[in-house]
């Protein structure tokens, strides 16, 4: 299981998530409007969580509705299929 980061992390792109992150899986591109968490590093520690400032990272289980379009974009910023 991953985790994904959502809409409020747009523009903003706060790295204290990745200061956390014990696996380094969280990304930072520049033509990214925002971070990313990559699906097959994430060992699901959900530290990340707690550290977003903008409360962005969501299980991947609980993304709410309306932000379920950033589970597929999270996959496919590292040339991943989403999940079904």
């Amino acid at each position: 299981m991953t985790h994904i980061i959502a809409e409020p992390c747009i523009d903003v792109k706060d790295k204290a998530c990745v200061d956390v992150c014990p696996v380094d899986c969280i990304y930072d591109r520049d033509e990214w409007n925002q971070l990313f968490i990559q699906p097959e590093e994430c060992i699901d520690c959900g530290l990340c969580i707690d550290a977003c400032p903008v409360e962005a990272i969501f299980p991947e289980e609980e993304v709410p509705e309306k932000w379920e379009a950033f589970t597929a974009k999270n996959y496919t910023a590292f040339d991943l299929d989403p999940p079904d």
